[in-house]
């Protein structure tokens, strides 16, 4: 009688348990492929951005890829949001895709009219393995979730979209005038509104100090003021007796408000109600503004070499904080992908959404177009990508100190657009007819909560400020 040896009856065991193992993984990974919605047609709605334009340039790849015909439509951002609310409430099932934003997401969420996401994300014959989604900045990829309770933070509940790229808020400033003058970037609002001041006309007649957004639109808050909100412990909302009541009416609110109107009023442009992101970047990138105050993007577009007049002459440092000492804030916006929920086409939306939001794409648009910043934190650490940011000085340094505190600094609540433009317009009166800071912000913290309080709310107790940034 053969007595077989126990390690060998273990080693063959492993072995066994390996190749299973192996063949299960591949069964998997054999389950995915590119071209299962092969003949489909579906449209996609964009906003005009450079993000748009890089995904336009590789659509022949992804048709080529996925057998997949796509058509687009590009839309300047003054009427792109109005444009695709109205085709998603139409129900027709066009766009099949689209760009949005964080805020904007809250309503369509709220109303379904986008199509949640996780079952597509969970599913390995419609996902590849090689998505990676924990790739992706924890609070830009929370930006995309959300559990539909006004107060509750983003991060929570079903994903409804998923991100292109991102924008953090800092200072992008005339590199070779400063270097020239011996100034130093402003690290506090205070300095920055000094600063700011003593800029006019440094550039010649109509050359002003700062930069920043004025028009009546919710645009205006949510870059460098809401940034800068933030920094001073303000928040926009908070849960009373169970109702999402406006907070802008705090001593906090009020304080960092009239320092801000300040700002613009002594140093800020001449036409400031006039001005949107694309006014901002121009006047930077023209020698008009000193500082912009404003996406980090936005800058570093401006510095692109043969696109301004001071391309190669800008320099970039974080948000000013309220008080000196604590750490950079900053607010988030996050270009995304979401599907309409009346698509018809569902299977080819998604594979759209996952190719163009994933590691592959992402990595193409970061080195051979203007994707920054990229929301993939591997991209970050690839070497290509730190050499072709290092020419632009201070950008990836005032990146990686600001984004352990950014993230969404508002509250999730499908009112969003029509409180922070009521809050826009309550800050064109402090600036422009010298509305008083304390008795404005009151009556519009009044004007805000006769709409949210009568929403259902979370019932955490708080309405609580979104996660800052950790990778997933």
């Amino acid at each position: 009688m053969r007595i077989r040896s126990p390690n060998i009856v273990i080693l063959v065991a492993s072995l066994s348990t390996a190749i299973l193992a192996g063949t299960s993984l591949r069964s998997e990974e054999s389950k995915f492929g590119w071209k299962q919605a092969s003949g489909a047609k579906i449209t996609i709605a964009f906003n005009q951005h450079p993000y748009a334009d890089a995904i336009i340039q590789q659509m022949p790849k992804f048709k080529e890829m996925t057998g997949i015909d796509v058509s687009q439509e590009v839309t300047p951002e003054e009427n792109y949001f109005d444009k695709v609310t109205t085709s998603l409430s139409a129900k027709t099932g066009k766009p099949d895709v689209f760009m949005t934003g964080v805020y904007q997401m809250w309503d369509y969420a709220s109303s379904e009219r986008v199509e949640p996401l996780d079952k597509y994300l969970a599913d390995p014959t419609l996902t590849g393995t090689e998505y990676n989604p924990k790739d992706i900045f924890e609070g830009v990829f929370n930006g995309g979730k959300w559990d539909l309770k006004p107060g509750s933070p983003t991060g929570t509940g079903n994903l409804y979209s998923l991100p292109l790229g991102f924008e953090l808020y800092s200072l992008a400033y005339n590199k070779e005038y400063f270097d020239e003058k011996g100034l130093k970037p402003p690290e506090t609002l205070d300095e920055l509104i000094e600063l700011a001041k003593k800029l006019k006309g440094w550039n010649g007649p109509g050359s002003y100090g700062v930069a920043v957004r004025g028009t009546r639109s919710w645009a205006t808050i949510h870059p460098g003021y809401m940034s800068t909100f933030s920094s001073a412990g303000a928040k926009d909302f908070v849960i009373k007796d169970g109702k999402l009541v406006s907070a802008l009416d705090s001593p906090e609110a009020i304080a960092v408000t009239a320092k801000f109107a300040e700002m613009i009023k002594d140093g800020g442009p001449p036409a400031w109600s006039n001005y949107t992101w694309y006014q901002c970047g121009a006047d930077l990138g023209s020698g008009k503004a000193a500082i912009l105050y404003d996406a980090d993007i936005n800058g570093y577009f401006q510095n692109v070499p043969g696109s301004t007049k001071q391309a190669g002459n800008i320099g970039f440092s974080a948000a000013p904080v309220f008080k000196a000492g604590d750490q950079p804030q900053s607010n988030e916006w996050v270009w995304q992908l979401a599907m309409n929920r009346s698509s018809k086409n569902k299977k080819a939306a998604w594979l759209f959404i996952q190719y163009f939001t994933g590691p592959e794409f992402t990595l193409w648009a970061a080195l051979n177009a203007k994707t920054v910043d990229p929301a993939r934190q591997s991209i970050w650490e690839n070497k290509d990508f730190k050499q072709k940011i290092a020419n632009v000085p201070g950008y990836e340094e005032t990146f990686q100190k600001t984004i352990p505190n950014t993230g969404i600094k508002f509250t999730p609540q499908p009112y969003f657009i029509q409180s922070a433009t009521v809050w826009a317009a309550t800050l064109q009166k402090i600036v422009l007819s010298g509305a008083n800071p304390e008795s404005a912000m009151k009556s519009l913290a009044k004007e805000i909560s006769k709409q949210t309080s009568t929403l259902k709310v979370s019932q955490s107790g708080a309405a609580s400020e979104a996660p800052t940034q950790t990778v997933r």
